[in-house]
C-alpha cells in the first residue's frame, strides 16, 4: 500500500478537523456576544436570553464532547501504533463529515500496517525456511552465549537436537565450544569431531546494543579425503616413475654382471665390462639416494621465524644473491615495490628461499632468447601483500600447469621436482598461498599471497 498516499490522506482529515474546530469556536463566541448584547440592551423578554443561553451551553459541551472524541480515538490510534496493535478499527458517522476523513485516514494507516506487517512476516518466514533447508550449518549467539538461531544442519552436524546455550556444546567437545567463543569477526579454524572435520567462518553483527556471531558449519571430511586421495595418487605416480628409472637398470645391469662373473674365464673385456656395470649401478644408487633425501627435506621444512620485513630490503638482498647469475645468462632482472615502503610478516630466510627458486627458474626458462627478462614486484591487493615473478620465457603448457606443485614432478631433463613443492610448503607454513599462470611464449607469473 502507498504509504506516502495514506498520509497524505491522514493530514488531510487533520485539517479538516481543524477547521471544524475553528469554525465552531467562531459559533460559540457569536453566540457569546448575542447573549452579552442581549443582556445588556434589556429590551428583550426574560426568554430569549435563556433560550440564547441554552444555546451556548449546548454548543460548549458539543465542543468538548467533540475534541474528546477526537483525542480518544487519536490516543487509541497512536496506542496502536506504538503496540503494533492493528486489530483496531474505526467506525466512521456520528461527528461530521470531516472527523469521518479522519477516521477513514486512520482505517487505512492501520491496513497499510497490517499489510506491511503480513509482508515481512511472509519474509521471516520464508527467510526461516532457506536458513533451515541449506546444507551449510548455521548458529547464532549473542556476547553472552545465548544462541538465537540453530539450523537443521547445524543440529545434524553436531549431533544436538536443540541448542538453547553455547556452553552446551561441552558435552559434544570442549574444544568447539572454545573455540566457537574466541572465533572474531571474519575468524575461521577447524575443528575436529569424532567422525567429522568442521570448517568455522564467523562474522560479527549488532542488533540494538548486542553483538551476535554468525558461525557457519562446513563438514570439509570428505572433500579433504577426496583431495588427500588425489594427492596419494599423485604422489604415489610420481615417486614409482622416479624410483622405477633408477632401479630398472640397477636390476638389469646386475644380471648382466652377475652373468659375466659366473663365466668361466675372465678376459680384460669382460672384467671393463663389469667394471662399466658396477659404476653404472652406483652412480644410480647415489642418484636414487639423493632423491630419497630430497624428499625427506621437503617433509621436514622448520616452522618459520615471523618478523616484519621491509619488501624492498629483502628485493635488494635477493637481487643482489642473483647478480651474477643473470649477468652470465645476459637476462635482464627488474625489480618493483609499491608502495616503496610496503612491509610483510614473514621468515625473511624462507621467503629469500621462495624467491631465489622462483628467480632461478625464471632465468633458466629466459637463457638465450631475446630480449630475456624477468620481473619481481610486490604490491597490495585486497589488503594482502603480493609478491610477483614474471618472465617472458617459453611458458608452461596448461597440462602442466596443474601439476607443478605435484612434489617431484618437473619439466626440465636435470630438475627434481622438489624446488615449487617446497615454496608452497613455506607458504602454507605463512598461512599464504602460491599459484603460477602462464602463457605460452608469452608470459609466465608466479604469484605470494601474504
Amino acid at each position: 500500500m502507498d504509504f506516502k498516499g495514506v498520509f497524505r490522506r491522514l493530514m488531510q482529515g487533520a485539517r479538516a478537523f481543524r477547521t471544524r474546530i475553528v469554525l465552531r469556536v467562531a459559533f460559540l463566541s457569536v453566540t457569546l456576544w448575542l447573549l452579552f448584547y442581549i443582556i445588556a440592551n434589556g429590551t428583550y423578554h426574560l426568554a430569549v436570553p435563556i433560550v440564547v443561553g441554552f444555546v451556548l451551553l449546548y454548543q460548549l459541551y458539543a465542543l468538548v464532547h467533540y475534541v474528546e472524541r477526537a483525542n480518544r480515538d487519536l490516543a487509541r490510534f497512536l496506542n496502536a501504533i506504538r503496540y503494533a496493535d492493528f486489530s483496531q478499527t474505526y467506525v466512521t458517522g456520528g461527528l461530521g463529515s470531516s472527523f469521518d476523513e479522519l477516521k477513514t485516514a486512520f482505517n487505512e494507516v492501520l491496513d497499510a500496517f497490517r499489510q506491511a506487517r503480513a509482508e515481512k512476516e511472509e519474509q521471516a518466514r520464508y527467510l526461516q525456511t532457506v536458513v533451515q533447508h541449506i546444507g551449510v550449518g548455521l548458529i547464532v549467539f549473542d556476547n553472552a552465549g545465548e544462541v538465537s538461531l540453530i539450523n537443521n544442519a547445524a543440529t545434524r552436524l553436531l549431533g544436538v537436537p536443540r541448542l538453547g546455550h553455547i556452553a552446551d556444546l561441552n558435552r559434544v567437545n570442549p574444544i568447539l565450544t572454545t573455540t566457537l567463543q574466541n572465533l572474531g569477526p571474519g575468524g575461521r579454524d577447524l575443528v575436529s569431531l569424532e567422525e567429522i572435520r568442521l570448517a568455522l567462518h564467523a562474522s560479527v553483527f549488532q542488533i540494538g546494543d548486542r553483538k551476535h556471531t554468525l558461525v557457519a558449519l562446513h563438514d570439509i571430511g570428505p572433500d579433504l579425503d577426496e583431495k588427500e586421495m588425489e594427492a596419494w595418487q599423485n604422489l604415489i605416480r610420481v615417486l614409482t616413475h622416479e624410483v622405477m628409472n633408477s632401479i630398472t637398470p640397477i636390476a638389469s645391469l646386475a644380471a648382466t654382471a652377475d652373468g659375466m662373473l659366473k663365466a668361466d674365464a675372465l678376459d680384460a673385456e669382460t672384467t671393463e665390462d663389469i667394471h662399466t656395470a658396477v659404476s653404472t649401478i652406483q652412480r644410480r644408487s647415489e642418484g636414487l639416494l639423493h632423491f630419497v633425501e630430497a624428499y625427506r627435506d621437503l617433509t621436514r621444512v622448520p616452522a618459520p621465524s615471523f618478523e616484519i620485513v621491509p619488501v624492498a630490503g629483502l628485493f635488494a638482498r635477493v637481487e643482489q644473491l642473483m647478480r651474477s647469475q643473470f649477468a652470465e645468462s645476459a637476462v635482464e632482472l627488474h625489480t618493483e615495490v609499491n608502495p616503496p615502503s610496503l612491509e610483510l610478516t614473514a621468515d625473511p630466510e624462507q621467503v629469500e628461499q621462495i624467491l631465489i627458486n622462483l628467480l632461478s627458474n625464471a632465468r633458466e626458462a629466459t637463457a638465450g632468447r631475446a630480449g630475456a627478462r624477468v620481473d619481481l614486484t610486490a604490491h597490495l591487493a585486497h589488503d594482502k601483500v603480493v609478491v610477483e615473478v614474471a618472465d617472458n620465457g617459453p611458458g608452461i603448457v596448461e597440462e602442466a600447469l596443474d601439476k607443478v606443485f605435484i612434489p617431484f614432478f618437473t619439466t626440465k631433463p636435470d630438475g627434481s621436482g622438489i624446488g615449487l613443492s617446497l615454496c608452497r610448503q613455506i607458504m602454507r607454513l605463512h598461512r599464504g598461498s602460491i599459484s603460477a599462470r602462464s602463457e605460452p611464449g608469452v608470459r609466465t607469473v608466479f604469484a605470494l599471497r601474504f
